[in-house]
C-alpha cells in the first residue's frame, strides 16, 4: 500500500473534513466528479469503505474516522516539507490560503494584499471572507484573521491592520428627523435598531463607553442580518439606527463609543512554516516597523 497516490489520500481528507463532495471540490478548485473518482480508487485499493454517501449527507465510516485522524497530521507534515523547499528559491512561491472576517476584507485587507502580491508575484493568495468561527487549520487554511478574544491561546498572533478600532452608532437624516437624535445609549431602547447576528446564532450586544462609564444594551428593531451590506442599506433607507465599525459610519452618539484592540493574523506554530506564509508574516512585521498603523 506504500504506492497509494497522495492526491487520492488528500481528496479523501478534504471530503471527510467538509462532509460534502461539492464543498471539498470548491475549496480544492476541482470538480466534484474528480474527487469522487479519487475516493473510489482509494476505497478499491484499500478494500475498505471510508465514507457513507447518501443524497443528503457524507459521513466517515469507523475506518474512515481512524484513517482521517492519522492522515491529517501526516499530510500536514508533507505540505510543510514541500513548502520548506521554497526557501531554496530566489523568491518564495506557492499558495497562501487565508480565512478572514468580511469586515477585514472590506476595510484594510485589500490594500495589504495588493502590496504583498506586487512584492511577491510568484505567490498565489486565496482569501475566503466569512464570519463563521471555524478551525481554520482543519479547514485547510494556512492562517486566519480574527480579533484577540476569538484567537485560541496555542496560536501565534501577528498584528495586522489598525491597532485600535471603534464601534459607533449612526442613522440616516430622514430617520433622525422623524424619530429624533438619541442623547444617551439607553434612549436606543425606544428606537428601531438594525442588529447583526453571526451565522452561529450569536447576536451582538451593543456596548458603549464614555469617561470610564460602560453600558451594554440589547436593542430591538425591524431588521436583523449577518450581512453588513444589508444592514448599511437598511440604515441608509431610514429603517433604523445601526451600530458598526467607525470606518463605515458617520457617528451619531459620537461621545459614546466602544473601543477595542485591532485584529491579528494567527497561525499554528510549525517547525516548517510554508514559504508563502513566512513571507506574509515577515511582510507584515516589516510594514509595521516602517509605518505603524493606528
Amino acid at each position: 500500500m506504500s504506492d497509494l497516490p497522495l492526491s487520492d489520500l488528500d481528496a479523501f481528507t478534504a471530503i471527510a473534513r467538509e462532509r460534502s463532495f461539492r464543498a471539498a471540490a470548491r475549496k480544492r478548485g476541482v470538480s466534484a466528479s474528480s474527487l469522487s473518482d479519487s475516493l473510489r480508487r482509494l476505497e478499491e485499493r484499500l478494500g475498505v469503505r471510508l465514507l457513507n454517501r447518501t443524497t443528503r449527507s457524507v459521513t466517515p465510516t469507523a475506518a474512515g474516522e481512524r484513517l482521517l485522524a492519522q492522515l491529517e497530521p501526516a499530510l500536514g507534515e508533507v505540505a510543510a516539507a514541500l513548502g520548506a523547499l521554497d526557501n531554496f528559491r530566489d523568491r518564495p512561491a506557492g499558495t497562501l490560503r487565508l480565512n478572514v472576517p468580511t469586515v477585514a476584507a472590506r476595510l484594510f485587507l485589500p490594500d495589504i494584499a495588493c502590496r504583498f502580491l506586487k512584492l511577491y508575484p510568484e505567490i498565489e493568495l486565496e482569501i475566503v471572507a466569512e464570519d463563521t468561527f471555524i478551525d481554520v487549520l482543519a479547514a485547510g487554511f494556512d492562517a486566519g484573521i480574527r480579533y484577540d478574544e476569538r484567537i485560541e491561546r496555542d496560536m501565534i498572533a501577528v498584528p495586522i491592520g489598525p491597532r485600535r478600532q471603534r464601534y459607533v452608532t449612526a442613522a440616516s437624516p430622514a430617520y433622525l428627523q422623524e424619530r429624533g437624535m438619541p442623547q444617551h445609549p439607553r434612549d436606543l431602547l425606544e428606537h428601531s435598531c438594525i442588529r447583526h447576528r453571526f451565522l452561529s446564532g450569536i447576536g451582538l450586544t451593543w456596548e458603549f463607553e464614555r469617561g470610564g462609564e460602560t453600558l451594554a444594551i440589547s436593542p430591538s428593531g425591524a431588521l436583523t442580518s449577518n450581512s453588513i451590506e444589508i444592514e448599511l442599506a437598511a440604515a441608509v433607507a431610514g429603517l433604523g439606527i445601526i451600530s458598526s465599525f467607525q470606518e463605515l459610519l458617520e457617528p451619531g452618539l459620537d461621545d459614546w463609543a466602544s473601543e477595542f484592540s485591532g485584529p491579528y493574523l494567527y497561525y499554528a506554530s510549525r517547525r516548517h512554516m510554508p514559504a508563502p506564509l513566512r513571507a506574509f508574516v515577515d511582510f507584515l512585521k516589516l510594514e509595521r516597523q516602517r509605518a505603524p498603523l493606528g
